[in-house]
């Protein structure tokens, strides 16, 4: 039987609009997914001329929907473009607004997050761009809470995605609010794309050793790593390393960029994350693993670190998820 509709997303094109944005929109909300089982969503395309040449000129669209598509709109996602100097089309403005009066959800990608902040929508709530176009758009709307170093951010009703690829990952969260993890996920793996970069949260992005010469910090680094589990300190690294722990600051500032505290923190949250995502569900046991020492420390650094408790990273990236 044919899929039925619950959800009408509509995404608006516009002259120069970016081809990856719109192959992101058209991926996640117009492919049909049978294999889930379950309504999906009813995608459409629509601008305000019948044909929209894009970015480039690499093709033109035609036969898309008009601008009055966007009116009936549950997720009306905006168009993004190179050219931030350009207003956007005042009739895709006006959608936009009468949009946000009726409650919709509104979305954009990468620059589109312009055409939110021109028609006002975004006054008074936190979003994101691209970091090229960060400090222009902040000077440009300064009643617009600019965050830059993010994915994107969930507002509610306003979702706002940083630069091209984070398109995906604003996607795939709409998708997790709407279906669950388990669509989600499932949706994610045709992608061949991970599922679990939250925006608004630092990233859960592995940290690899350095490449650096052997007469640096690649020794006294190796070392520790095999020794997360116990009550190392920078004294500890600095009579590791023959150096003091005066020398050993500024080295760390100058090959890696943070401190050998930080440094030594930030392994024993990844290797605590490892450790939760392989099964352990003892949390004294990761914490002894780790070098955090007691449960409680583990939970706090934890949530520092990565903005979820214990439980909720087990719920998230444990076995079972």
């Amino acid at each position: 039987m044919p899929q039925e509709f619950s959800h009408r997303v509509v995404a608006i094109v516009t002259e120069e609009s970016n081809p990856f944005e719109l192959g992101v929109a058209t991926e996640l909300f117009g492919l049909r997914r049978p294999e889930l089982d379950r309504p999906w969503y009813d995608f459409t395309l629509c601008a305000a001329t019948p044909a929209v040449r894009m970015n480039l000129g690499m093709f033109t669209l035609a036969d898309v929907a008009g601008l009055e598509a966007a009116d009936a709109a549950d997720t009306l996602i905006v168009p993004a473009r190179p050219n931030t100097g350009v207003p956007t089309d005042p009739a895709i403005i006006a959608a936009i607004r009468r949009a946000a009066d009726r409650g919709a959800r509104l979305v954009s990608f990468c620059t589109g997050a312009l055409a939110l902040a021109e028609a006002g929508v975004l006054d008074g709530k936190r979003a994101t761009t691209h970091w090229q176009w960060a400090a222009s758009l902040a000077a440009r709307f300064p009643r617009v809470h600019w965050e830059p170093e993010v994915l994107f951010i969930d507002e509610g009703n306003v979702l706002t995605a940083a630069g091209s690829a984070a398109s995906l990952d604003l996607g795939l969260h709409i998708i997790h609010r709407d279906h669950g993890a388990e669509v989600v996920n499932a949706v994610s793996r045709r992608l061949v794309f991970t599922g679990h970069r939250d925006g608004g949260q630092r990233q859960f992005i592995a940290r690899p050793v350095p490449a650096v010469p052997e007469t640096s910090l690649a020794p006294v680094l190796a070392w520790a790593l095999e020794r997360l589990d116990q009550p190392l300190t920078v004294p500890d690294l600095a009579a590791r390393a023959a150096t003091s722990p005066a020398t050993l600051h500024r080295k760390f500032r100058a090959e890696l960029g943070t401190t050998p505290l930080a440094w030594l923190t930030t392994e024993r949250v990844s290797l605590a994350c490892r450790l939760i995502e392989r099964g352990e569900l003892r949390l004294d046991r990761v914490a002894a693993s780790s070098g955090f020492g007691t449960a409680a420390n583990l939970r706090a650094q934890l949530r520092r670190h990565t903005g979820l408790s214990p439980s909720a990273y087990r719920r998230r990236f444990g076995p079972a998820a």
